[in-house]
């Protein structure tokens, strides 16, 4: 569903956003983590917008 997939871009943005990297590898290791490591929390109650619409994904 694509605001699923919207919903945990955006998860994964806001967490990567407030942090500095010394390097690449360390913005690697982050990802990984979050994405293929179950690290990422989901704002499940978070508002996104649909063809204009806000929708809410819970």
């Amino acid at each position: 569903d694509y605001n699923l997939i919207e919903l945990l871009w955006h998860s994964a943005k806001e967490y990567i956003a407030n942090r500095e990297f010394e390097n690449k590898e360390e913005l690697e290791k982050v990802v990984n983590q979050l994405l293929n490591e179950g690290g990422l929390i989901i704002k499940w109650s978070r508002k996104l917008k649909n063809k204009g619409n806000a929708v809410n994904v819970t």
